[in-house]
């Protein structure tokens, strides 16, 4: 398996799930992580990073920028 790489941080939750569907629709695995330390009973939407293998960094960028991702055109 590839190591994974981070795509982005979502700043919801919703956000990230969306991303993983629009993802996978693509053929690209990805998998979430919190960006944040959070305590395990605090119920906060907290960002999440968006992490899929690196050999598929680049195709996942284009995905994302092709839907109007603003933020990883400049990485």
């Amino acid at each position: 398996m590839s190591a994974l790489a981070q795509l982005t941080i979502a700043e919801t939750v919703a956000d990230a799930e969306e991303m993983l569907a629009i993802l996978s629709e693509a053929g690209i695995d990805a998998q979430l992580e919190p960006a944040v330390e959070h305590h395990p009973r605090e119920v906060d939407d907290i960002p999440q990073k968006v992490l899929v293998p690196e050999s598929e960094l680049e195709a996942a960028k284009d995905v994302i920028i092709a839907l109007g991702e603003p933020d990883l055109a400049e990485d």
